[in-house]
């Protein structure tokens, strides 16, 4: 059967359909990303949503001319599939296939990339400026969840575009969270449409035209533009917010009724200042399971469409999976917090992400979800220990970029006792560049009383967290995205000497200085330089990028022919670049050029996280052909001849 998509080859012709095929070309789109996203996975509920928006979008706006500006990209997936890209879709978030997000690099029609909640309205403002100059006649349409517009970057904007009256902006407030009204909703739509029509809008600018020449007394304009505002307040009530910045109010608009939001989207071409059009949608719209749980369906891994379960690899029965990370934190916060009542946990947004969840779900009162707000999270958190509370900052890496004055600042220059537990350091697999935690060891380390560690393994985390909260300082820990190595739990916690290294296995010939889970691809290494040449290594735990254990470095270092530095965070900057400055300070030379392994100076592509690893040169056999390169050029090997070694294992 022919689809009207099919015929349309470029976003422009969207602007040649009447409402009907408008709604086709919805039900198609929506029935072709379940389709799709069942078999490859993806970003699901959100771009569901706003499929009509898209829609809608494309047929009222010139794209590319007219900058359609998404914020974070969650919601793109349609987007993409009108722009070009709709072949392409199956291949979104795997190595060399498309992004997951908005990106300049990979199409005309992405204004502006996007990764981070709440950069849209900003950036739409900066360029509408720019085209008030260059192309006057185009606007800068800004599209932003509700949830982002939590984010205080958004009304930062909001409150400059309102100042510059910029009649060439539109932010589209797409809210799929807040209840309305049908008979509130719809007579506050009506009267918007109506204030905001072609009619009304050439009315209102002759008007204040009059008022201006001196034709209108001023009692009576302020009198008729004040009873316009009361009218608009009572029908609805978030039009007060948006209009006290500034901006002229449309809605609430049914987010899933094309015809209301072309109307919606033409009128807000005609105003002449800045407007907002609230749009109502439904998370998860046209696919039931989605609908009623928005949350699981976020981000989803191939499912069964008609059943609506997701489909796992058939794993053995005896096999048991090692539990994640982001779990065996929230576990152990539980623990803590139950036994220490000053214990609680923040997070911005991220409550399911970081596992804060099912600490919430015990501990209700204790946690505390501050919205896409992470520079308020963190300053939220240095005063309550200022006032004796031991707060736990749960926020992923990437993400703690936004709040690294107040780090500085609020927690590290007042040597306030806050754990900031960043979850996913290192390289995070198919979200790609905008998500890699793999610079928070080099935008951390410089500042003084901050301690930085990671734990080898799932068991070492719980000892982590537990002394963290124990050194009474400012601490972030690290750990990766993933499953643990299924290693055995302690019974109990245990606090950590800080700033001190655990040897793991004893050799002679190289030194392996390994920061966090990569700890086991040194011992991978260890197992096949042993076996296959003979060369014994030593792999240490280091447990902390500062404090660095001096001690042991000087032990250590003078007594291997090689030494190198493994991590999975970028090498300027990070563990290996700490390394080299301490042994510089201590005057230590290393025998042959220390090796470092780790994320080059470039932003990592999205891919699995071992394909990552790969493609940056820190996986296990990437690492043992560049060692093998060194012992060779340093005259310590000279065969591949496999060598059998017995009694290879690790210190305990």
């Amino acid at each position: 059967m022919t689809k009207l998509l099919d015929s349309l080859t470029l976003p422009q012709d969207l602007r040649k359909l009447d409402v009907e095929q408008l709604r086709a070309v919805c039900s198609e789109l929506r029935d072709e990303l379940i389709e799709t996203v069942a078999s490859a996975g993806g970003h699901f509920a959100s771009s569901l949503g706003a499929t009509e928006i898209t829609v809608a979008l494309h047929h009222v706006f010139d794209a590319p001319n007219d900058k359609l500006v998404w914020d974070v990209g969650h919601q793109g997936y349609v987007h993409k599939m009108v722009t070009g890209r709709r072949e392409k879709l199956a291949t979104i978030r795997k190595r060399n296939g498309i992004s997951g997000f908005l990106r300049r690099d990979e199409s005309s029609y992405d204004a502006f990339g996007a990764g981070h909640a709440g950069t849209s309205i900003s950036a739409a403002v900066g360029m509408a400026v720019a085209m008030q100059h260059t192309t006057p006649g185009n606007h800068a349409v800004a599209i932003i969840g509700d949830g982002s517009l939590t984010s205080g970057m958004a009304f930062e904007a909001m409150n400059h575009a309102g100042h510059l009256g910029l009649n060439n902006l539109i932010v589209v407030l797409n809210d799929n969270e807040m209840s309305i009204s049908p008979n509130v909703g719809a007579i506050s739509w009506l009267f918007s449409r109506a204030v905001t029509s072609k009619t009304s809008t050439t009315a209102r600018t002759r008007f204040k035209n009059w008022y201006r020449n001196g034709y209108v007394p001023e009692l009576v304009y302020k009198a008729i533009d004040r009873a316009e505002e009361v009218t608009k307040g009572f029908f609805a009530g978030a039009a007060m917010l948006f209009e006290g910045f500034g901006f002229r109010y449309i809605g609430p608009v049914d987010g899933h009724n094309v015809e209301d939001l072309v109307a919606a989207l033409t009128n807000a071409k005609q105003q002449d200042v800045p407007v907002l059009i609230h749009a109502y949608t439904t998370k998860g719209k046209g696919y039931e399971p989605a609908e009623e749980d928005p949350i699981k369906w976020h981000g989803v891994t191939p499912f069964e469409r008609t059943k609506g379960e997701f489909l796992t690899a058939v794993k053995p029965l005896a096999v048991k999976e090692p539990p994640s990370y982001t779990s065996v934190f929230a576990n152990t916060t539980i623990d803590l917090m139950k036994s220490d009542p000053k214990v609680v946990a923040i997070t911005a947004a991220m409550l399911g992400g970081t596992g804060l969840d099912k600490v919430q779900a015990v501990l209700p009162e204790r946690v505390f979800d501050v919205g896409i707000c992470e520079q308020h999270a963190v300053t939220f958190a240095a005063g309550l220990a200022c006032e004796g509370i031991k707060p736990i900052c749960a926020i992923y890496s990437t993400f703690l970029q936004r709040a690294y004055d107040q780090v500085v600042h609020d927690v590290c220059i007042q040597n306030m006792p806050v754990v900031f537990a960043m979850d996913r350091g290192g390289v995070v697999g198919n979200d790609g560049e905008t998500h890699q935690g793999v610079f928070d060891i080099a935008f951390l380390r410089t500042l003084p009383n901050i301690v930085l560690m990671s734990p080898k393994d799932e068991n070492e985390l719980r000892h982590m967290l537990f002394s963290a909260l124990e050194y009474r300082m400012p601490v972030a820990l690290r750990y990766p995205r993933g499953n643990g190595m299924g290693a055995a739990m302690d019974a109990q916690l245990q606090l950590l000497p800080l700033g001190r290294s655990e040897v793991v296995l004893r050799g002679s010939t190289v030194l392996l200085l390994c920061f966090g889970p990569i700890v086991q691809y040194g011992m991978i290494v260890a197992e096949s330089l042993a076996v296959q040449h003979g060369v014994t290594c030593t792999v240490v735990n280091m447990r902390f990028a500062k404090p660095l254990d001096t001690e042991m470095l000087q032990r250590e270092v003078p007594n291997h022919a090689l030494v190198c530095t493994l991590e999975d965070h970028a090498l300027m900057g990070g563990l290996g670049s700490a390394v080299l400055e301490e042994l510089d300070s201590l005057a230590i030379t290393p025998a042959h050029p220390l090796l470092r392994f780790g994320v080059r100076d470039q932003y990592v592509t999205h891919a699995s996280q071992s394909e990552q690893h790969q493609m940056q040169g820190y996986d296990p056999q990437s690492i043992i052909a560049r060692v093998e390169a060194a012992l060779r050029e340093a005259g310590l090997i000279d065969t591949l001849v496999k060598r059998k070694v017995v009694g290879l294992a690790a210190v305990r």
